[in-house]
């Protein structure tokens, strides 16, 4: 776990009080913290969601259906239910509980999967399964969720045009198409020549260190209360979801060290795109950011847990 923590939540954190500190000191104007959310929301994320599931294939997919209906049912349990909680509990509007739904309620699987699985169970194809399927889970289906609800015509404050004009809306945005479209290349079985590999790993790589940044940049334009809402946002995601899927796995008999691998996806920390979101809609900024701070600080104390509690009854 210690070397899990130096090289991949580490860095994480560095780069976001490196964002924090810039803009605290008002080294990047409001505009450009916008521009940065801009990049990642309209080309890198859009990039590295499709890289990572277009290198999938259709047997993974289908390989084990056990774990795919768990990972989904769970996973869409916990966004639903963190979004009507936000709405009920929090009394928040359907905007700020949709972009709550898509940080407290999805992990961050692209960005940490393998980097925190493979050093655990190995670089095996069931790491690359449970990474493929949760992967596409969340960024294929959650996300684009997420958009519908927080309906962008909404966000700022003009009539959302009714249900089909938010599924537009969503629709239109690369983040959610980028995904979609990766995921039929998929199951219609049509490959993507490697040749075209560096053309999108160039901008792909972007996502992750200008996303963290950028997330650090919201934080210091925002200020940071550590309440209630940011617990409850942190337990749901580090406790609730990873619970869930253990017990689901348990009851349908799951072989035990895919369990393990699917019960630690689900402590993940929230999905970076949720804050990237948030900031590029104006919507939920402040607890979301604090959200996912304070959850990859948490992270640390939750994945050992986690790790012991699945080797324990799986």
């Amino acid at each position: 776990m210690f070397k899990i923590f130096m090289s991949d939540l580490l860095p994480i954190i560095i780069i976001m009080v490196l964002g924090y500190v810039s803009g605290r000191r008002n080294v990047f104007t409001n505009d450009q913290a916008k521009a940065f959310n801009k990049l990642v929301l309209n080309y890198a994320l859009p990039a590295a969601l499709f890289v990572s599931l277009v290198r999938a294939n259709r047997d993974m997919i289908f390989a084990d259906m056990k774990l795919t209906i768990i990972s989904l049912v769970v996973l869409l349990l916990c966004f639903f239910f963190t979004f009507f909680s936000c709405k009920k509990f929090f009394k928040h509007s359907r905007p700020e509980a949709a972009v709550c739904a898509l940080i407290a309620g999805s992990p961050t699987i692209g960005f940490l999967g393998f980097a925190v699985l493979d050093p655990i169970y190995g670089d095996t194809v069931s790491t690359g399964l449970v990474v493929a399927i949760i992967s596409i889970i969340v960024n294929a289906i959650t996300i684009p969720i997420g958009l519908f609800l927080l309906n962008p015509g909404s966000a700022n404050g003009q009539k959302g045009g009714g249900g089909m004009s938010a599924l537009i809306s969503a629709f239109k945005e690369p983040v959610v198409w980028s995904p979609i479209l990766a995921t039929v290349l998929v199951l219609v079985g049509i490959k993507i020549p490697d040749v075209w590999d560096p053309t999108f790993d160039l901008i792909a790589k972007a996502n992750s260190g200008v996303a963290v940044f950028a997330a650090g940049l919201t934080l210091a334009a925002n200020k940071f209360e550590f309440d209630g809402e940011i617990i409850y946002n942190t337990m749901l995601k580090l406790i609730l979801m990873p619970g869930l899927m253990l017990i689901a796995g348990l009851l349908f008999h799951m072989e035990s060290t895919q369990l393990q691998m699917m019960v630690l996806a689900g402590a993940l920390p929230p999905a970076f795109s949720g804050t990237i979101i948030a900031s590029r809609f104006n919507v939920y900024t402040r607890t979301g950011t604090a959200s996912l701070a304070v959850s990859v600080m948490g992270f640390i104390i939750a994945a050992p847990l986690w790790i012991y509690i699945a080797r324990l009854v799986a």
